[in-house]
């Protein structure tokens, strides 16, 4: 067990971590949720998953499967507020195999921010893949994306997220196995 130390609080949380066809996730749980997904695994010595972080583990496994179209976890939503907040609960809305661009996103949170801000958000999102911020597209292109970590191309996570939901159709390429590691 960790400690993740927020604005004002200190929050208990655990973590585990799992391979996945685009790169190495790490997971924190708090007492009220998925509090954070990350493209690295977990530093340090992680005990076998138990109770929610074995549930968010085996649900992340299941969506790279394709077992899985709706994550059913408790999300513990404490590290953000007002705009951020909104944008993020929208999006977590987005279904599977949709698909939706920044100006859309923003008019769906009812916030009034512009799409570039809706890219910024995106970009600083503590959850990816739970809070699929990979359904998120510019008006002209698949747009950007920083999942992947340092070993895989961000881009090309994006697009094998859509083509493995089936929001892209797949090229010739595409292999459901998962991304080689990038060079």
């Amino acid at each position: 067990m960790s400690v993740l130390r927020g604005r004002m609080r200190h929050v208990e949380v655990t973590t585990a971590g799992l391979t996945t066809p685009v790169g190495p996730l790490g997971i924190a749980v708090s007492e009220r949720g998925l509090c954070r997904v990350e493209w690295s695994q977990p530093p340090g010595r992680v005990a076998k998953p138990a109770g929610l972080a074995l549930r968010v583990i085996e649900q992340l496994e299941a969506y790279f499967t394709g077992e899985l179209r709706e994550f059913d976890l408790p999300i513990d939503w404490s590290f953000a507020t007002g705009t951020r907040l909104a944008v993020l609960q929208a999006l977590h809305r987005v279904p599977y195999g949709t698909a939706v661009t920044y100006g859309e996103l923003a008019e769906l949170s009812g916030t009034g921010v512009p799409p570039r801000a809706i890219g910024g958000i995106m970009g600083a999102n503590p959850m990816p893949i739970v809070v699929p911020c990979h359904r998120v597209v510019a008006h002209d292109g698949l747009g950007g994306y920083s999942g992947g970590g340092r070993a895989y191309d961000g881009r090309e996570v994006k697009r094998w997220l859509l083509v493995m939901e089936g929001a892209l159709p797949p090229t010739l390429d595409w292999d459901p196995a998962g991304l080689p590691a990038a060079t």
